[in-house]
């Protein structure tokens, strides 16, 4: 996109009231200056609910909130009341891909592997055997996921769960490589592998910036070291679960890699985060997209997902 085609005036909304409000505004204040760096008049928005305010002139809101409230398809319904073009997917694609339920049943009905998984309450017990993964089916960002490896665990992982959602999503637990796979448009990124530095890849090792004392924080190469075959096999199948969602514009497809095992994908990212510790924008400097090139490939994409609709 040449910036003389660029919007006139950007929101960039971020923030949110949803558990992931810091990392969005981390998110906002660098794409907002990416845009800024291009010469277009761009507005910060902090939004805390559904009434925040946009100026009259706005000609696009570039759509930074993370989790609940910015890729449950929430803000995108409020924007489309109002009258006005957004970036990334859609009400229907956005919903989608963040209630983990019925994403993975899309991954079943197109044949995108994914870990055996069932959904109980709090009242049940998971007929699974240990160990398990237990998440809140619509939470983002690895929010109020445990890892359950004995039975004394579960009570309590199941009553954290319970505080997001009333159904609790229970995965067969899978020993892997943790891979995490950037698609923009039509175009798989360079496979990322994430080393955590302890534990899993929770909120705590994906975003250190935010609590330094926790001694959070993960090793990212990028290119993984995956043979060219697989790679592509596995770029493959991100696009896959990409598409099998109805997605059009740009996400992150976070994908397991057991040894001597196929890949399983977990789960798609419809917003994933943009600030300086996050994995698409490395991704796609590996790739030779820059940050600001790359905030003008989301804004395009969004615009012809606009056309195409319009149609």
């Amino acid at each position: 996109m040449k910036h003389g085609d660029l919007p006139k005036k950007i929101a960039v909304l971020m923030g949110g009231p949803g558990s992931e409000r810091d990392v969005s505004l981390a998110t906002g204040r660098g794409v907002a200056k990416a845009l800024r760096s291009t010469g277009v008049e761009v507005v910060d928005v902090d939004v805390r609910d559904e009434n925040f305010k946009l100026p009259d002139d706005v000609d696009l809101a570039f759509i930074a909130i993370h989790g609940t409230f910015g890729e449950d398809g929430q803000v995108q319904k409020i924007l489309e009341e109002r009258g006005i073009a957004y970036t990334g997917e859609d009400v229907r694609g956005s919903e989608l891909a963040f209630d983990k339920i019925r994403a993975k049943e899309k991954f079943q009905e197109h044949g995108v592997p994914t870990p055996k998984w069932e959904v109980i309450t709090l009242n049940q017990r998971p007929s699974i055997r240990l160990p398990v993964v237990i998440k809140p089916p619509r939470q983002g960002s690895t929010v109020g996921v445990y890892i359950i490896k004995s039975e004394p665990e579960l009570d309590s992982a199941m009553a954290g769960v319970a505080k997001y959602d009333r159904e609790l999503l229970v995965e067969e637990f899978i020993s892997g490589r943790e891979l995490t796979i950037g698609v923009i448009g039509d175009q798989a990124l360079p496979i990322l592998e994430i080393i955590p530095k302890g534990g899993f890849y929770d909120f705590t090792n994906k975003y250190p910036f935010l609590n330094p004392q926790a001694g959070g924080g993960a090793e990212h190469v990028c290119p993984a070291k995956i043979d060219d075959d697989k790679t592509k096999q596995i770029q493959e199948l991100a696009l896959r679960a990409h598409r099998a969602l109805g997605l059009q514009v740009y996400s992150r497809v976070d994908v397991l890699l057991p040894e001597n095992e196929q890949p399983t994908v977990l789960e798609v990212n419809t917003i994933p985060g943009m600030t300086e510790a996050s994995l698409l924008p490395e991704a796609a400097a590996a790739a030779g997209i820059n940050y600001v090139d790359l905030c003008l490939r989301i804004i395009e994409l969004s615009r012809m997902r606009e056309e195409r609709a319009a149609k």
